[in-house]
């Protein structure tokens, strides 16, 4: 087989499914699959081991496939061998994964990373934006996931788990990801209606909120739903200030389902971070948002294939 040739196998960790990419060296996902993995949690034989024999029923699918990456949902051993702490999958917590792969299956070999950085990496690799080899990568959806990657690599920290700004102190005494993480958004949104009902209007009172809901009803002009992105703005603005103090990047990638509504935070949170930073870092500072879109999780976990090259 031609060394362009080569498919790859994206595995997409989620708290209840694992969605399944092959995907060749240009980013293209040649076939899509989804499993549920609610039922591996009553299973006699254990999450993990339920995990490791769903891997193999791929591996058997596709037998060209030698390389196998995989994005998970929470902490990971600097060796990226071992999950740490996967909130949505407790069974996975001080599991050595890439052994309990490589055991089964040794003539494979296994690629682990944290989600967020796997999408990073997927947007260094396919993204069509062409970042460089340096930039902050901020994924919004049920979380606040955020990576760096750093000369081109994934930057891990001392221990592995560098760059959870959903974690970090906001407005006063609470993480990022609780004030606009999802629920936080919907928190937002719902004291927002309260207190300009006549601007919500009948798009927004009385239906069920949703993320969905509130980009669609932006996207019509409706003045609360953008009140809200602009109040998420303002607080993301102020926690991506001092992300750039820190680690004196410029450029900042965002992701995940909340981006769809991208084009209504940006004004505030433009304004928000030239507020309060100075002329170096704002001069050549690019905000934009990340181009795999609802396939970043899927190809970021086969560009993890590429990253021993």
């Amino acid at each position: 087989m031609n060394n362009n040739d080569e498919l790859f196998l994206g595995v997409d960790v989620g708290g209840t499914h694992l969605k399944i990419g092959l995907v060749n060296r240009a980013g293209e996902i040649v076939s899509f699959d989804k499993e549920d993995t609610t039922p591996y949690r009553d299973d006699p034989r254990g999450f993990n081991q339920c995990f490791i024999e769903v891997v193999g029923k791929y591996l058997e699918k596709y037998p060209e496939v030698t390389k196998v990456g995989i994005g998970l949902p929470g902490l990971i051993s600097k060796d990226r061998t071992t999950t740490l702490e996967i909130p949505a999958i407790p069974a996975l917590n001080g599991f050595n994964l890439k052994q309990g792969l490589l055991d089964k299956y040794p003539n494979k070999k296994f690629f682990l990373e944290n989600d967020a950085a796997a999408a990073a990496v997927g947007e260094f690799r396919y993204g069509k934006g062409n970042p460089s080899p340096n930039f902050l990568f901020i994924t919004m959806g049920t979380g606040i996931g955020s990576a760096m990657i750093a000369d081109g690599q994934v930057f891990k920290g001392s221990r592995g788990n560098a760059m959870e700004m959903g974690h970090m102190m906001s407005r006063g005494n609470e993480g990022l990801e609780r004030i606009i993480g999802r629920d936080g958004i919907l928190r937002i949104m719902d004291r927002m209606i309260r207190a300009y009902p006549d601007l919500a209007g009948e798009d927004l009172i009385g239906k069920e909120l949703g993320t969905h809901l509130l980009v669609d009803t932006a996207k019509k002009g409706n003045q609360v739903s953008i009140m809200v992105f602009e109040e998420v703005a303002r607080v993301l603005g102020e926690a991506i200030v001092s992300a750039i103090r820190i680690l004196d990047v410029t450029e900042v990638y965002f992701g995940g389902g909340i981006s769809a509504g991208l084009e209504f935070m940006m004004p505030a949170l433009d304004k928000t971070v030239r507020q309060f930073l100075t002329k170096y870092y704002v001069d050549d500072l690019k905000m934009e948002k990340a181009t795999l879109e609802n396939n970043a999780g899927t190809l970021g976990a086969a560009a993890l294939c590429f990253m021993e090259e």
